[in-house]
């Protein structure tokens, strides 16, 4: 039976990809920071006769990686398969977002990451096999107000990924670096207008995320690409997930650099017209 760890199940793309793996077959290992509110998800394994155990790991802890993978190999041996997907979001302007913010959010999204594939990588290599899939975003390509944080860890996670997948396949270890667009999650749903700030981005942004939302992508659409993944055998890096993440890479794409500075930096007026006439999405 294959193995597979995932983190930050307790809800949204990390929980469901939990459940699509156990439906699989998998023998899962759901981690999240505290299992002890996960009645409703210990209700559904138990219904439906899941092989997954939820374990408790905090991914910002050295400690509580290095326990959590001890406890995994000393029980069954080895872990096929690692999904990184554990992750928080912070949204303000450079300059109104706390020093403690962007540290929060470098500390789960990208060092998490980072120290999850560090702790299983050496027993991959042993093993001479392995998938890492690394859950980085559209805001991996995308850097504009009010996610300047966000975007900065997932620019940092798209790096180290790129890097890795060229060290370890000599290993037969594959990468995966999966980037959903707008997914009906609480993460998204959270994007607010913070009424406080000096800067319109944050009202612009939120419009954003609320019209996209009213024909929401679920999480399930990532969880199935992430299984398709795992299943398969492509040495493909990059995957986008979601019918606006390509629209969104491609259209930043499209941009020079300067361009792109400059319609974040318009008026209210040009910036909502230019989304509505480019998804068709009225933001205001």
């Amino acid at each position: 039976m294959k193995t597979v760890l995932i983190t930050g199940t307790s809800k949204g793309i990390g929980h469901e990809t939990a459940l699509a793996f156990g439906r699989a077959g998998y023998k899962v290992f759901a981690t999240m920071r505290n299992p002890d509110k996960a009645s409703d998800f210990k209700q559904k394994i138990k219904s439906e006769s899941l092989d997954i155990s939820i374990l408790k790991m905090d991914v910002d802890s050295d400690a509580s990686v290095k326990q959590c993978m001890d406890t995994i190999i000393q029980k069954h041996g080895s872990v096929d398969v690692l999904v990184n997907n554990a992750g928080i979001e912070r949204h303000g302007s450079i300059e109104e977002l706390t020093m403690k913010d962007f540290k929060d959010v470098m500390e789960t999204n990208y060092f998490g990451v980072l120290r999850c594939t560090k702790a299983f990588l050496p027993l991959m290599r042993k093993n001479q096999k392995g998938c890492i899939v690394n859950l980085a975003s559209v805001s991996g390509h995308i850097s504009s107000g009010p996610l300047g944080a966000y975007a900065a860890s997932k620019f940092a996670l798209e790096a180290f990924s790129e890097a890795l997948a060229g060290e370890v396949k000599p290993f037969n270890i594959r990468v995966a670096i999966v980037e959903p667009g707008i997914i009906n999650t609480q993460m998204a749903n959270d994007i607010s207008v913070d009424e406080k700030s000096i800067y319109p981005h944050s009202k612009r942004l939120a419009g954003l995320f609320s019209a996209s939302l009213q024909t929401p992508t679920p999480p399930t659409l990532v969880a199935e690409k992430i299984l398709e993944i795992a299943e398969s055998n492509s040495w493909k890096l990059r995957h986008p997930v979601g019918p606006d993440a390509e629209p969104f890479i491609a259209w930043r794409a499209s941009m020079t650099d300067e361009q792109w500075v400059d319609w974040n930096a318009t008026n209210d007026d040009d910036w909502y017209e230019a989304v509505q006439n480019t998804f068709g999405l009225d933001a205001r």
